[in-house]
């Protein structure tokens, strides 16, 4: 009996978490005039069949009966879409709107840094909570933009020292003091925003980009480890492969709430 309700809690959430996706997928757009079209002939309807309209009934039975042609035809573009991106083992994108956003301005904000040497340090927090380190900085509470990305950077703005702390789709904090390596095996003439990006990831899973201002070069840390010279196109995978792992820490973090 436990094990059934647990599994139609599950069930709920799930459907849930996939309904919130889709509404944030169609909004802005033009399906969501649609849709409310949709909930206000359904409402007619029910009311018309209460109050025993038979002409109005009738006529509304019969919209319903080709009502999938017409949501067919209506919202074609997008089931395109929906389609060539399952077609492309890419249906994960549906779920990762906002995400998929995230990515893109972070990309393209490293890839200008990176040419103009701009100096960045670009903390992705996961599972571990990075809270102390946030706290101690300047609370930004942001959409990840490629505008807000360079502007904080910027060697002119107070807030170029030290990092940002992302979290999920938000920048959540600037110029924050992130704890530097002492492991004796890195290189001394490594700079200080590589040390700290390495020194961050030895006690927590966080994902680190540096782009250098030195060299313009760009480089990646996880798990204490320093990856040098990465190239922009291996950059966005690496972050999309992030949140989708983000994704699936959702789903299981929720079973186990539920479990307990």
């Amino acid at each position: 009996m436990l094990t059934e309700i647990l599994i139609n809690v599950i069930d709920i959430l799930f459907l849930s978490y996939i309904f919130y996706r889709l509404i944030v997928l169609i909004k802005g757009t033009r399906a969501v005039q649609v849709l409310l079209g949709i909930v206000v002939l359904g409402l007619v309807t029910a009311v018309s069949i209460y109050l025993k309209l038979e002409t109005t009934s009738w006529l509304l039975k019969n919209f319903w009966s080709a009502g999938l042609v017409i949501l067919v035809v209506v919202f074609q573009p997008d089931i395109r879409s929906a389609l060539a991106q399952l077609g492309s083992g890419e249906l994960t994108h549906l779920f990762m709107k906002e995400e998929i956003g995230a990515i893109k301005e972070i990309v393209s904000a490293v890839k200008e840094s990176s040419h103009k040497k701009i100096g960045m340090l670009i903390v992705i927090e996961q599972q571990t909570g990075l809270k102390d380190i946030i706290e101690k900085g300047i609370k930004i509470n942001a959409d990840i933009s490629h505008e807000l990305l360079i502007s904080i950077f910027n060697p002119r703005t107070p807030l170029h020292d030290g990092a940002i702390i992302i979290s999920g789709s938000k920048i959540v904090a600037a110029a924050c003091v992130l704890p530097s390596t002492e492991n004796p095996a890195i290189s001394k003439f490594l700079g200080m925003r590589h040390r700290a990006a390495i020194g961050i990831t030895e006690v927590s899973d966080a994902f680190v980009i540096v782009v250098s201002e030195e060299t313009g070069s760009i480089s990646t840390s996880h798990n204490g480890k320093l990856e040098k010279d990465i190239e922009i196109n291996n950059l966005e995978k690496l972050l999309f492969n992030i949140w989708k792992k983000q994704e699936k820490h959702f789903f299981k973090r929720r079973t186990n709430d539920i479990e307990n």
